[in-house]
């Protein structure tokens, strides 16, 4: 497989990864999207995929870039932010740009809906969290962020996140993986196990909670 355009990454590095410093609510800021472009190149090896690397290492680094703009619709957003930037166009052709603005909305494939490309698929794998920690972590400042004008409790925040984790990581849950290797099927196992116990799953997130600061 080539190497990533050395200039591409430049620009990304420069121009693109900073956005993220200022975007992790919830878990989407640059340790993640570096996260995600790591998963998406280990999948890219352990499945023996024949890919475009570039654009591998483009959608990963694009794909969240407008969470802080507008969190419901970050998938839309984020392609549009791709399809408006000049420079980065300069590296793909048209065929191409179509392919990753396509991919970056679809890196949320679920149940219902089915990314449309090899590329679409790849980043929504790489994009499943592979630490039960660091998804109870994502999930807890999410929901808080999310609910906030309810001025919730923490035991409210806690069944919110309680909520949308069983439905999608509980057993037939609705996150779609095209390429289950052994890291997340380790976190599948592991999640589910936690999610069959609540009273576990409200001890884990209470105990995160006092760590970040959001209880005493």
């Amino acid at each position: 497989m080539e190497e990533i355009n050395k200039n591409l990454e430049e620009y990304i590095e420069n121009n693109v990864l900073p956005q993220y410093d200022t975007n992790n609510i919830g878990g989407h800021g640059r340790d993640h999207i570096e996260t995600v472009i790591k998963r998406s190149f280990e999948i890219v090896k352990e499945f023996n995929l024949d890919v475009d690397k570039n654009m591998v290492y483009t959608i990963a680094a694009f794909h969240d870039i407008g969470y802080k703009e507008n969190p419901d619709e970050h998938e839309e957003v984020s392609s549009e932010k791709f399809k408006q930037d000049k420079e980065i166009a300069k590296f793909f052709n048209n065929e191409q740009r179509e392919v990753i603005a396509e991919a970056i909305v679809d890196h949320r494939a679920s149940l219902e809906y089915e990314a449309r490309s090899i590329y679409g698929k790849i980043v929504s794998s790489a994009d499943r969290e592979t630490s039960v920690n660091n998804m109870l972590t994502r999930s807890i400042l999410y929901q808080a962020d999310k609910h906030k004008a309810e001025n919730p409790n923490i035991e409210q925040v806690i069944e919110y996140s309680y909520k949308k984790l069983s439905s999608k990581y509980g057993k037939g849950g609705y996150a779609k993986m095209y390429y289950p290797d052994k890291k997340y099927t380790d976190y599948l196992e592991n999640m589910q196990e936690l999610l069959e116990n609540k009273e576990k799953f409200i001890k884990a997130e209470k105990d995160l909670a006092k760590t970040l600061g959001m209880v005493k």
